[in-house]
């Protein structure tokens, strides 16, 4: 993984500083520049810094670094944050200031190291510097800075999310957050159903064991109506979290009845990856609509000789049931009767209920034929590959194509073996004629328990805001992940640099291709998924014929929706 630049930039100092200091004797230590670079690289760590492991770092006479320190703190490089209840013992930070300041004064040494010793990365910025990338890069975002009162938590703070690449990232970082909110971590992460069926016990509970729970986004509507988690205008000012900063279709799949339930940790819209290097060679173009993709995967599935088409969700339930419903959204129609908007379709009305199934139709007849003949240009194992099983093949190799989550990303991005390393292009699902390109919008918000103990509510709050922050968000990128829910940190250069997803994706949301519609959250939505899944499954493995499907899957919706159709 590649370092951060400030960090890199910290590294490299620290060395030239010991060469310089170790070549001659009169070449005396600068205090103050020992002891900023001792800060920060204990910030980026997330190790407490004290003013003893700082004055013994800054390699002067202990009295000239209490001075050199107290110079520090009275210019405002230095932050002071109670260790103890009594206020008599402190931890050390970099203050905004320090931070800021490091951060633009390492984009600059970097470019005086390449002006005079030259290098790829030189090449490459040239242009960037004379035309604008020196003032985006003096406008990143800044690393995350420390609570100025540490979070009071019994216990520390209590996480409960899902055990996807980005939260893992969460979890290898947790030191560095322990260190932010001035409190203990601990996290549980579960697989998707684990995690909702733990969500729903916590909530059966008297008092939430949880301070904060991920909550994927077709769970909202259900989470809302049933009173699981605590609607955050209740609780904070939202304006606070610069709303305008997400993309819209995230924030938007965070409300339910006009109220936000959550804040968006990931916005991941599912893709379709291709190699592009596959593509050239075979004289194919990118897949721009249903029948460019068919004709693509049947063009390059060759199972003599272990390759196939494409991967996707095909296992029976859940994983299936998405498949379903975002190939209905491919085809112009989403799963509910949800009215015409502009950009899509609207789901503002839903939590007032009224709505019904719309599974059996044209467009879901031409969804299960479609289906039918991906069937053919897939894996053996398709119809059990599901959300992780459909990436692997697609990063070994051994498919062309993958359907798949942002999120799924790092399994070839960061593997220099993987032969879709560096070769991968990223499109919203090819749509069928008449129909508009769509990436649905997937991912998590992270929420309050309703039955979180009041006393731990304020902390809890303070812990959502630095999750979800432009700064943690741009240090979980930096760590691996490949989701993003915000315009500024897509915008990022440093951003930028880690994959081309996050400018695919800002594409795709200005054009309005993210839409969340396709898994609209109402409360049966999970129902709709295994009802999806199950008869769809039985259809590919050739049990039931495509209208026989359709069907039953309509007849089992509306029994399912119909007892709360209306308020």
């Amino acid at each position: 993984m590649a370092k951060p630049e400030a960090v890199e930039i910290l590294s490299f100092l620290e060395a030239l500083n010991d060469e310089i200091e170790g070549a001659i004797d009169l070449f005396v230590p600068n205090a103050h520049l020992r002891m900023a670079i001792h800060l920060l690289q204990g910030h980026f760590d997330g190790k407490t810094v004290t003013a003893t492991s700082l004055i013994s770092a800054s390699r002067v006479p202990y009295a000239t670094a209490n001075r050199r320190l107290k110079e520090m703190i009275e210019a405002g490089l230095i932050e002071q944050r109670p260790r103890t209840a009594s206020g008599k013992s402190f931890s050390l930070h970099p203050s905004d200031v320090l931070l800021e300041t490091w951060v633009q004064m390492s984009g600059r040494l970097r470019r005086l190291c390449e002006g005079a010793f030259g290098g790829v990365a030189r090449n490459r910025d040239t242009k960037d510097y004379y035309f604008g990338g020196s003032y985006a890069a003096a406008h990143s975002i800044p690393p995350l800075r420390v609570l100025t009162e540490p979070l009071k938590l019994s216990g520390g703070l209590r996480v409960l999310v899902h055990g996807d690449p980005t939260f893992m990232v969460m979890d290898n970082l947790k030191r560095q957050f322990e260190q932010v909110i001035g409190s203990s971590i601990s996290q549980r992460a579960f697989s998707i159903d684990r995690l909702r069926e733990e969500t729903l016990r916590n909530a059966a509970r008297d008092t939430s064991r949880y301070d904060i729970i991920a909550v994927d986004l077709p769970w909202i509507g259900e989470f809302a109506s049933r009173g699981i988690l605590m609607p955050l205008d209740q609780v904070m000012d939202l304006a606070e979290l610069d709303p305008s900063d997400f993309h819209t279709a995230g924030w938007q799949g965070a409300h339910w009845g006009g109220r936000a339930y959550g804040v968006p940790a990931q916005t991941t819209p599912e893709l379709l990856f291709f190699r592009h290097d596959v593509f050239a060679e075979a004289g194919l173009e990118p897949p721009a609509s249903t029948d460019a993709l068919l004709h693509a995967a049947r063009a390059l599935h060759d199972p003599t000789h272990g390759k196939y088409g494409i991967a996707w969700n095909a296992a029976r339930g859940t994983a299936l049931g998405h498949t379903v419903l975002m190939t209905y959204a491919d085809f112009g129609q989403p799963i509910l009767d949800l009215p015409d908007v502009a950009g899509g379709f609207g789901t503002g009305h839903l939590a007032q209920g009224g709505y019904r199934a719309m599974i059996d139709t044209k467009a879901g007849l031409q969804v299960a034929e479609f289906l039918l003949e991906l069937l053919k240009y897939s894996p053996p194992d398709i119809l059990s590959m599901s959300w992780y099983e459909r990436v692997r093949p697609y990063a070994s190799g051994k498919v062309a194509m993958a359907y798949g989550y942002t999120l799924l990303a790092p399994y070839f991005e960061l593997d220099d073996t993987s032969p879709a390393c560096g070769q991968t292009s990223y499109l919203p699902h090819p749509p069928a004629p008449g129909a508009r390109p769509v990436a649905p919008v997937g991912g998590y918000v992270m929420g309050i328990p309703a039955n979180l103990a009041p006393e731990r509510i304020p902390a809890a709050v303070e812990a959502l805001k630095v999750f979800t922050s432009p700064e943690a968000q741009k240090l979980y990128v930096q760590n691996g992940s490949r989701t993003n829910p915000r315009y500024s940190v897509g915008a990022d250069p440093e951003v930028r640099r880690t994959s081309t997803i996050f400018e695919a994706v800002d594409g795709m949301s200005w054009r309005d291709e993210l839409q969340f519609w396709p898994r609209p959250p109402v409360p049966e939505i999970g129902g709709i998924f295994q009802i999806c899944g199950e008869e769809f499954h039985d259809m590919l493995r050739g049990l039931t014929p495509p209208r026989e499907a359709l069907r039953r899957a309509q007849a089992r919706a509306d029994k399912l929706i119909r007892p709360n159709a209306t308020p």
